[in-house]
Formats: C-alpha cells, structure tokens, sequence
C-alpha cells in the first residue's frame, strides 16, 4: 500500500530533516545521565529538562515532574480519537570498564562500519535513540501539518536503569493523568536484526531461595556417611526431580494456566524460521533443551520454565575436607506465562520441595514472594494489526507478533496500575552492545525507525 498524501509529505520530511533529528539525538547523547551513580543526579535532571523543553516546543505542554529520585517527563498535546500513551527512559547505564571503550561514551559519533553507518554512544540504543524516534516523528508530523498526530501522552522514565523505585507510586498517584486508551513503548528490537516485530507477551517471574537442613553441624563423613542424610545427596535429588526426562516441570498444578499459543501466532512464528542451531551455537551449545514436543519459539517466549540459578555448599576450597555439611543451599527461578499467578507457583512449588525432606530434615526460605506474573497483550484490538502492516510497509518485509524471553516491568504496570495493554515496538539489533561498552545504534534504526512510528501514528491515532 503505498502512503496516503499527507504521509508522504510528512516521510518526505522526515528523509529531508534526518541530519538535524540527529544533531538533537547527539545533544541528548552527550548528557552522562546515569542514574544509578548519586553523582549524576544533576545530569538526570538536565536530561528531562532538555527533553521537556523539546517537547513544549512542539506544542506539548510538558514538565519534568520531581520524585523521590529523578524526574519523570510527562507531556500531553494533540487531539484524536484514541488516546496514546508513549514510554521510554532517558537514563542509562553506568559506562564502566571505561578502557574498553573506542572512544569516550558520552562524546557521540557516526562511524563507518562493515555493516553501515552506527551512532556511537552510551545511550544510544537503549533508549535515548529508540524514544527519539517518537520524538521525531512527531515533530515531522507538526511540520507538514501544524499539529501533533493524535492524542498523545509522552512519559519518559529516569530510573529504568536502576531498578524504577519511583515508577509505581508515580503511576498510582498519576492514575487520572496517565491512563490511556493504549501504551506504546520503544526498548526492543528488530527480530534477528531484520524483521520488524511487535511484542505481545512478556514472561513474569518468581523466585525462591532456600536452604535444606540436615544434621546440627558438620559431620565427619568417615563417622557418619552412609548413615546421616547429606543435605548436598537432597538438594541434588530435589533439583534433579524438577523435571522429567521430556522437559516438563514436575511441580504440581504448574501448567494449569498455561494456554495454548494459538495458530495465527504459531504459523507467524513458524514463517520467522529462526535458526536455533545457530542461536545456540553462539554460546557454544548444540542440543535443545526444554519440553521436547515444543518449537525452540515457544520454549523460549510462550512456554514457562523452571531454572536452577545457584547451588552450593559444604567444602569447596582447595583440596579435601571430607565432611558431610548440615546444610545445603539453592535459588530457583520460574519464568511465567499466560495466567500464571506467582503465589500459586512459588506455594506449590514449596509443598513440592517440604514433602520430599526425610522426617528430621528441615527446608528453610528466604526472602518474600516479590514475582511479576506474565503480560499478555489482546491483539484482537484493531491497532495491533494496523501497526503490523505500517511495519511491513516500511521495512518491506512482513512484520510479525512475536514473545519475548525476559521481562519489561512497565508493561505489566502499565496493565495493572493503569488498566491498558501495551503495544512494544523498537528498532535495535542484537548487537548493539547495551549495558557494554562501544554502544551503538544503527543509523538507519534511527532514521526508519522515525518513519514507522510516523506510519503507525498515521494508522492508529
């Protein structure tokens, strides 16, 4: 389908404007706004304030609201049916180790690379360059047409990157002002580096660290072994037990509220043709793991898992010490899906574990049950599939609904405090090196990035 008229215009103006669009990215970039390092409180606060500025000079009316720890951008302006809410986070990660950079993080450039032209810089893929592209878009859109394209609200958050203490309670006590029709947010990426991708489900978590007590100390094992339980032989029998030989987690009740993925979904990710060998290959591994009756697709976005993270104890120094330790310790992690509730999970699993201790062994846990449980967009909303074909068309392949492995909090939050789905759309590629040194985002994420977000907003707002 080719652009409506005034699309183009507004694509057109887009392609003539991208070396000025950059040139604002590249001011942003230069901010060292780390947040979780108290010595760039006043560099946070110089971010938000630049942005704000920005986006009250497009007619948003816009401020940096004060919290606890950094300052949240809200902005609202434009008039439309359907009211949007977009979220990025203008903070970033701390650059160490500093020498393993090519050049210094916070001093931005375009280099030439095999590859094409990259934006070089801490914060450039994640996110200030992904929430720019909204920016841009919009800022196209008032130059073709002297108004914003719909009803917009911009949040920008300035603690992603150490953990959001201030997120929750600013959405609960800016419920009114937030809650939207939709929320659109920029901080994923390009499916294998080239297919442009919609998430639509994020995996919650739960997690549980505990510790198996046998004997009241130590014991000696040329005494006691055979005789005394071994916390370490329970530990390995329990952890070991988790699964059967088909992948499927042995906890009670785990799968009932798990559901089917269903077949559209099936066929587009089927149509991805994702090269496991090779995904696995990169961390040097050959043979899937997991429930055997399932794609590698499913395992890793729609499927629930149970991971041993850590287990340890008695004597691991140099040499023997041939003791049977009193105590042995594991953290356990479950990645959710569909209805999943955390509770439920991390209570079965507990049941599960007490019932396989001997009579005078004891399971002690630690920690409270802070889980997430899954997020699960409805896609049946019309503007899931309208976004779909705005991507295809600019990126001139089909774009398709895909699941993510991990977690995005904010999406959850956004389902849970302000009672809307979130729409996940960004232009990063695999190795743009977040969180690491030699950070980078490709120019043309950066430029097509800003005409999708035009086509979508053209579509939907």
């Amino acid at each position: 389908m080719s652009p409506t008229p005034s699309l183009d215009a507004v694509l057109q103006r887009i392609d003539d404007t991208l070396p000025q669009s950059l040139d604002r990215l590249m001011d942003l970039l230069r901010i060292p706004s780390i947040s979780t390092d108290p010595a760039y409180k006043a560099d946070c606060a110089r971010a938000a304030e630049l942005i704000a500025a920005d986006l009250a000079a497009l007619g948003f009316d816009a401020r940096a609201a004060q919290t606890p720890g950094h300052p949240m951008v809200v902005a609202h302006g434009g008039e439309g049916a359907r009211h949007l809410l977009f979220y990025g986070h203008y903070d970033v990660q701390p650059v160490d180790p500093l020498d393993l950079w090519d050049r210094p993080p916070f001093d931005p450039e375009v280099q030439d690379t095999p590859r094409g032209k990259v934006i070089r810089a801490r914060g450039a893929s994640d996110d200030k360059g992904q929430l720019m592209t909204f920016i841009e878009a919009c800022r196209a859109w008032k130059d073709v047409h002297g108004t914003l394209p719909g009803k917009l609200t911009i949040f920008l958050e300035g603690e992603e990157e150490s953990g959001s203490p201030s997120l929750i309670p600013f959405l609960e006590a800016h419920r009114d002002e937030l809650s939207c029709d939709l929320a659109l947010i920029c901080d994923t990426g390009l499916f294998e580096g080239a297919t442009p991708a919609i998430t639509t489900m994020l995996r919650g978590l739960c997690k549980a660290e505990f510790t198996i007590r046998a004997a009241s100390r130590d014991l000696h094992s040329g005494m006691y072994g055979g005789l005394a339980q071994n916390p370490l032989h329970l530990m390995a029998r329990l952890l070991a037990g988790l699964h059967d030989a088909q992948g499927r987690v042995q906890v009670p009740g785990f799968y009932d509220d798990v559901d089917e993925l269903p077949d559209t979904l099936r066929q587009q990710w089927q149509a991805l043709a994702f090269d496991h060998a090779r995904y696995l290959g990169d961390v040097g591994l050959s043979v899937p793991a997991g429930e055997q009756d399932r794609t590698p697709l499913e395992k890793i976005w729609s499927r629930p898992t149970a991971e041993v993270n850590g287990m340890w104890g008695g004597y691991t120094g140099a040499g023997f010490k041939t003791v049977l330790p009193s105590e042995a310790h594991a953290k356990v992690s479950f990645r959710l899906v569909s209805r999943q509730d955390p509770e439920k999970i991390i209570t079965s699993f507990k049941r599960w574990a007490e019932a396989q201790m001997p009579a005078d062994c004891t399971i002690h846990w630690h920690g409270g049950s802070d889980g997430a449980p899954a997020s699960v967009m409805e896609i049946s909303d019309p503007a899931f599939e309208a976004a779909r074909q705005a991507l295809t068309e600019e990126w001139g392949r089909p774009a398709a609904f895909v699941g993510a492995g991990g977690s995005i909090p904010v999406a959850g939050y956004f389902k849970s405090i302000l009672g809307m789905d979130a729409m996940l759309i960004g232009f990063g590629r695999d190795d743009d090196q977040i969180h690491s040194p030699n950070e980078k985002y490709d120019l043309e994420s950066f430029h097509k990035g800003i005409r999708s977000w035009a086509r979508i907003l053209a579509r939907i707002a």
